[in-house]
Formats: C-alpha cells, sequence, structure tokens
C-alpha cells in the first residue's frame, strides 16, 4: 500500500510517509469570517475531508486542524455599530459551520481561534526579530515587519524571485526597509476599535494574517508536521509566507504542500464585480446537500470545478441509481438494512484514492459495481448482489456519501409519503386495468406516471417506482 500526494513545493507526485507511526498531522487553512460561505469555501473544505477520511483508512489516527481567521481587516470593515467584528466573526463561523455539516464534513480534531492564540503569535515575532528576520518599524507605529530579503529561501514554494514580485498591500507601508515586506504585528491607529488590539512589547495592535497560522499550527502540532493544505489561491502570499517566517524562526514546518483548485460557475471565475458568487445557504437550500457533496467531489481535487445546474442534475441522478440498487438489494431479499453494511473495498477503488486522491476513477469503480450488483440481481444471483452492495457501502462510507438510516427511499424531503401514495394509487389502478386486460387503459396510465418523470419497474413482489433522472 503507497499512498501519493502531489506536493505544491515539489511539484511533484510523492509517495506519502507520516512523520510518526501514532498519527497523521494535517494543518489547512480555515476561513476568514466576514461573511458567509460560497460554493468556493464548501469544494476546499471537502477536499480535505475526503483526504482526512481516506488517510485515517490508510494510517488510522489523523490529527486535523483547521483555524478560524476570527481578526482581519476584512472582519474589521464588515462590523456595524450594531453588531461587533466578534459578534459578526461568531456569527459567520456558525454559518460556515452549518454549511459543512450539512455536506457530511466532520468535524477538524482542532478548530482554533485566531484570537486565541495571541501569545503564541507574539513569542513567535519575537523569535524572528531576535534571529534578524523581522525588525519593528523604527518611527515606533507598533509595526513589524519580516525582512524578505534576510531569508534566501523566500520564494521557494511558488518558484518566484523576490525581485520579481509586487509589493505586499498587507499593510501600512509606513516603517519598511522594502515594498516587499509583510506585516507580522500591526500596530493600532487611531479612530479603531480598541477591542481589536492587544498589548505587546512593540505597542498595542493586533496580528498580521501570515503570523496566525504559523503560530497555530505550531501550538497544536508542533515544529514541524506532515501535511498543509489550502486552496490554490493561498499559494502566495499567505503560504510562501507561513512557510518563510516559519522556517526562519527554526522551524520545520511542513513536510507536503497540498492545495485544492478553484471553482468556477458556468464556466466563469466567482467574482462579486459580475455578481456570480453562488452563497452555500442558496445552493444547500435548493438542492439535497449529499448531492451538493457528491457535485463538488466528482472533479479531482486540484482541478478547477465548474458548479452549474447540470451538475448538480447529474449528482442527483447518480444518487438516485445508486439508492435504487440498494433498494433493489433489500427488496430480492428479507429487507434487512443490516446486509448493506461495508464490506470489502474493491481494489480498483483504493488503487484511484491511493494515487493522489483519484476520486473521478473511484467513482467509476463504484457506479461500475452499481451496475455489476444490478446485472446480478436480474439474473437472480442475490448473494453476487448483496457483496456488490456491500462494497458499494464501504465506498459510499470512504467519500462520505453514504445517507443517514441506509439506503433512502426515492426522494428526499417532506413530499416523500404524499408523492409515494400518488404514484402507489395509479400502480394499483394500472394492475387493476391489467387483472381486466384493458391494455390502453394501463398503457395510459403507465405513459402519464412516465411523463411525470417515474419509472416502474415490474417484479415478482409487485412494482416499485423510483424518480427517473435519465
Amino acid at each position: 500500500m503507497t499512498v501519493r500526494l502531489y506536493d505544491t513545493k515539489a511539484q511533484a507526485l510523492r509517495e506519502f510517509v507520516p512523520l510518526t507511526a501514532d498519527a497523521v498531522s494535517l494543518y489547512v487553512c480555515g476561513p476568514t469570517v466576514q461573511s458567509g460561505p460560497h460554493i468556493g469555501h464548501l469544494r476546499g473544505a471537502l477536499s480535505f475531508d475526503i483526504l482526512r477520511r481516506w488517510l485515517e483508512h490508510r494510517f488510522g489516527r489523523v490529527v486535523f486542524v483547521r483555524n478560524v481567521t476570527d481578526i482581519d481587516d476584512k472582519v474589521l470593515q464588515n462590523a456595524s455599530p450594531s453588531e461587533p467584528w466578534w459578534a459578526l466573526a461568531y456569527r459567520m463561523e456558525r454559518e460556515f459551520t452549518d454549511a459543512y455539516s450539512a455536506i457530511g464534513i466532520l468535524p477538524p480534531t482542532y478548530e482554533p481561534r485566531a484570537t486565541a492564540s495571541i501569545p503564541q503569535m507574539q513569542q513567535l515575532i519575537t523569535r524572528l526579530i531576535d534571529s534578524g528576520h523581522a525588525y519593528p518599524d523604527p518611527a515606533s507605529s507598533g509595526d513589524v515587519y519580516f525582512d524578505v530579503r534576510s531569508w534566501r529561501e523566500y520564494g521557494t514554494l511558488t518558484r518566484q524571485s523576490p525581485d520579481a514580485m509586487e509589493a505586499s498591500e498587507d499593510a501600512d507601508p509606513r516603517g519598511k526597509r522594502d515594498p516587499r515586506d509583510f506585516a507580522l504585528w500591526k500596530g493600532a491607529k487611531a479612530g479603531e476599535d480598541p477591542s481589536a488590539t492587544w498589548d505587546s512589547p512593540w505597542g498595542p495592535g493586533r496580528p498580521g494574517w501570515h503570523i496566525e497560522c504559523s503560530a497555530m499550527s505550531r501550538r497544536y502540532l508542533g515544529p514541524e508536521f506532515d501535511i498543509h493544505g489550502g486552496g490554490l489561491d493561498l499559494r502566495f502570499p499567505h503560504h510562501e509566507n507561513e512557510l518563510a517566517q516559519s522556517r526562519a524562526a527554526g522551524d520545520a514546518f511542513a513536510r507536503y504542500w497540498v492545495h485544492n483548485g478553484l471553482v468556477t460557475v458556468d464556466g466563469q471565475k466567482m467574482s462579486k464585480s459580475i455578481g456570480n458568487v453562488v452563497l452555500a445557504a442558496d445552493v444547500l437550500g435548493a438542492r439535497d446537500p449529499l448531492a451538493v457533496r457528491y457535485a463538488l467531489a466528482a472533479a479531482h481535487y486540484r482541478s478547477n470545478l465548474d458548479v452549474s445546474d447540470r451538475a448538480l442534475d447529474e449528482a442527483e441522478a447518480a444518487l438516485s441509481r445508486i439508492d435504487t440498487f440498494r433498494q433493489r438489494v433489500l427488496r430480492a431479499g428479507s429487507a434487512d438494512p443490516a446486509e448493506l453494511s461495508p464490506g470489502i473495498l474493491p481494489e480498483g477503488f483504493a488503487a484511484a484514492m491511493d494515487d493522489d486522491l483519484g476520486v473521478p476513477q473511484a467513482l467509476a469503480v463504484l457506479h461500475e459495481t452499481v451496475r455489476e450488483g444490478n446485472a446480478a440481481l436480474d439474473r437472480g444471483d442475490r448473494d453476487e448482489a448483496v457483496a456488490a452492495a456491500r462494497s458499494v457501502a464501504a465506498m459510499l462510507e470512504v467519500l462520505g456519501l453514504a445517507r443517514a438510516g441506509e439506503a433512502a427511499a426515492p426522494g428526499h424531503d417532506g413530499t416523500t409519503s404524499a408523492l409515494d401514495a400518488l404514484v402507489g394509487e395509479l400502480i394499483t389502478q394500472r394492475a387493476t386495468a391489467r387483472a381486466a386486460k384493458d391494455w390502453a387503459a394501463a398503457d395510459r396510465i403507465r405513459d402519464a406516471i412516465a411523463a411525470a418523470g417515474i419509472a416502474l419497474e415490474d417484479g415478482p413482489d409487485g412494482t416499485h417506482w423510483s424518480i427517473d433522472h435519465g
């Protein structure tokens, strides 16, 4: 068994070997909670949820840390007199948690808020100043900057030369030696909310964005850990700066760097300026959350993913085929859901997941197993169908696509019972017409059911229906 991951820093696939046998250590940059989550946030969190699940399957325990940036320029800008920055941050954090939970993203082992690790950030800044890699503003503004020129390895994550980089715009340049230097600590300014400042050796202020993750990853995972993850858009400057400051402070830091691709909407990059930002609450309110998870997972995690109604429709159809197969297995035997408990993962599925989380290939194995199981049922081989169903259950569990309560009935909302009653009555009328050999009436009823997008399956134990997704 060999798990390979694409290391963004090495720009190559590497065999993943954990630092220790006790647990895999994984740190992922979480949300800055100035506003609610959009579909891109869900895709990023889901990518690392699947990674975590697979690493747990292969290696056992995973210590997974995902932070919350609850103090930041954007959080302060979006605050109001009626909702202070800390109240806004907490409300938005809850929205992220609810959205993650809706699509089955497991809670992290630790989910630290930046404001709870201010002392650790100040300690790290002090180490950088003492080692000559950071400096306070000589004008005593309270700002402290990382000296990019002092660290020869700066730019290695994204393979850039500092000379080719643009100026860092994360802080007031009032005390910088070089425009590319970035803020470790931001001195308080007149008019800012005093509750958003902390005392420090350099004067009251608050941390810069980049120092937060370096301090929190060290606090919860130690000076060296296995994997650092996040969206591709965080590689520069955030992750580049994290790497530089942590290494300059003497920490080995992350051994592997993993980044997920971005999200487009109907072929266009999401942007507030063109008004195509898809909020998580909107899509989860309109779609089966499990179908949202399926759609977001269906493309390889490193590729850009286009979100559209068509993609979500295809996800719903795929889940419906899986649900229908599992119900066929139950109807063909004892109808005991325990028969569908997870079995053995197919070798092809495991090989796909081992190869840099090849979820598209893993899903292909999943659907091929469903097809084989249906074929077994058609020829009356229930034992083979049950084995296929148990393999399907194992794959669904690894991917986080298992429904609560085993195989689901057609439809997944409050309309199910009403629809079942209506279709059931039509099925009864059709059976009556067939018994009376009124074939024209029976055909009209079947055609009416089909026109409503419902497929019928006649079997020795009666007629069953399902939504026909084409």
